[in-house]
């Protein structure tokens, strides 16, 4: 292969199909030794991606499964301030690789951004094992303590850590790993399903690793270490990064941005107010007062990409009731559970254990919907399936909340026990915690169903130039989910006095 340039690559970007046509064949080298070597090379480089999206991924869930205990058992949370905390964490990582993405496409270098999220990941995981270790046990000798920290320090550093992983996490999530790095423009509607449901195959596959591996060590083998493998996790992400950072390196295309989408949804509502009170109506639709022939800013092909955007705007928004129940799962379901007998046959369960039980769904649905696809798109009639899916879904997500509300006023006619958890002794529900597998199955069961449906209809019912900025809305709604169950959690608190 010629040597290319890091600077040419960056201009070119990840996986550019122009690679191909641009490069000339080596003196001696046949055209089907040329192709075979660029087939590596894409499958080398989609590995590495895959590599890091699951470090980072193993990273996320790793945080997320320890949350809610080491909150409520260490920094003294009551249950509602540490599900709050969890929402509000998984928001916001949803949340920055947009506000990455801007950074990055506005004010900062691609590169430079990356290496400062590089840093901001390693810092921000590797401050969640020192807030978490237990300094009142290291002594060094038997009348002086090494080092201590107060409640009121633990719990600056663990916000600090937080965000800053979150931001290093939107900065992986943003610049090397966009789906648009997975070279999707030119599949059908076929492949792009089948893609993302074994991606999300993959990704569960490693949150149900994490649930049963890291909150096992945190609740009964190294307790307040579990964050130690979110670090070891994050370090991989950041040392593969670092290896072949000029050909991750993804760079989108130019001729559309998120502040254009922004710009040209602000521009159509000020010259629509305008023209409706000076001059009445005139346009098909309301956006089209952003075009210039019409008194707007923006070119025909920015509205009309916009406009493709804004027929997506009803699914965005079911979007946040949906990601509020799938939100109960690290929150209010982990409370459940925690507060019920984790005892199995004289065995004490990790708390996110059940966690899995919502995950299983998936992995099993997954190939059962990919031979379900198989017929469905052997026919004429290919547009109502994904949609359909994502019904099925929410209506399993809405019933899996209302099966969780039944299953609470059943746990408390339960008498309480005592239960070790961290080597603290709460006083929970002496109700085994499989009686909450109905409503952990129904969301997975969702989840499965919803998930890569919505990303196959942000992606693909879009022209190509705005497709990332698709992704980037699904993203903020989703995100706004999480804000949305917060805000929840706080009013019934407030509204029913605890």
């Amino acid at each position: 292969m010629p040597d290319v340039d890091r600077g040419d690559m960056q201009e070119k970007g990840f996986l550019n199909h122009t690679t191909d046509k641009e490069q000339r064949l080596l003196p001696g080298r046949s055209n089907h030794d040329e192709k075979l070597s660029q087939h590596e090379k894409k499958l080398q480089e989609a590995i590495c991606v895959l590599l890091v999206e699951l470090c980072e991924r193993f990273t996320f869930f790793g945080i997320v499964c320890n949350m809610i205990l080491f909150c409520t058992v260490k920094l003294g949370y009551p249950n509602y301030q540490a599900a709050i905390v969890n929402m509000c964490f998984v928001g916001t990582s949803m949340l920055t690789p947009v506000l990455v993405g801007w950074l990055a496409e506005c004010l900062v270098g691609r590169i430079k951004l990356v290496c400062i999220c590089m840093v901001l990941h390693f810092l921000g995981t590797a401050l969640l094992p020192v807030v978490s270790f237990p300094f009142e046990d290291v002594y060094v000798d038997r009348r002086h303590i090494l080092h201590t920290l107060t409640k009121r320090e633990q719990k600056i550093v663990f916000y600090f850590a937080l965000l800053t992983a979150s931001l290093g996490i939107g900065g992986i999530r943003a610049i090397v790993c966009p789906l648009s790095a997975y070279n999707l423009e030119d599949c059908g509607l076929k492949e792009l399903l089948s893609f993302f449901n074994w991606f999300y195959w993959l990704v569960n596959l490693n949150s149900a690793v994490v649930f049963v591996s890291i909150s096992y060590i945190q609740q009964s083998v190294a307790r307040n270490l579990g964050f130690l493998l979110p670090l070891v996790s994050g370090l991989m992400a950041v040392i593969t990064i670092h290896m072949v950072r000029g050909k991750m390196i993804y760079k989108p295309k130019t001729d559309s941005s998120l502040l254009i989408t922004f710009g040209v949804i602000a521009n159509a509502l000020k010259t629509c107010c305008v023209r409706y009170r000076y001059l009445g109506g005139g346009t098909a639709n309301w956006l089209d007062h952003a075009k210039e022939n019409y008194g707007g800013q923006y070119s025909e092909i920015q509205v009309e990409s916009t406009k493709s955007l804004a027929r997506l705007f009803p699914l965005f928004t079911f979007q946040i009731i949906y990601r509020t129940c799938i939100m109960q799962i690290p929150s209010g379901y982990y409370l459940q559970t925690m507060n019920s007998s984790l005892q199995f046959s004289g065995f004490s369960l990790p708390v996110a254990a059940m966690n899995v039980i919502s995950i299983v769904p998936l992995l099993i649905l997954v190939p059962i919907l990919e031979c379900v696809n198989s017929c469905l798109f052997s026919s004429k009639d290919t547009g109502h399936s994904p949609t359909i899916y994502i019904v099925i879904g929410h209506f399993s997500a809405a019933l899996s909340v209302m099966v969780a509300g039944f299953s609470e006023i059943h746990r408390k006619h339960f008498p309480q026990v005592k239960q070790t958890l961290s080597e603290e002794v709460l006083m929970v529900s002496s109700m085994p915690c499989f009686h909450l597998a109905p409503q952990y199955i129904l969301l997975g069961v969702a989840e499965a169903l919803v998930t890569p449906s919505c990303a196959l209809l942000s992606f693909r019912l879009v022209s190509e130039r705005i497709r990332g900025i698709s992704m980037h809305f699904l993203a903020l709604f989703n995100g706004a989910g999480c804000f949305m169950g917060a805000f929840f959690v706080q009013t019934v608190h407030a509204g029913t006095q605890g």
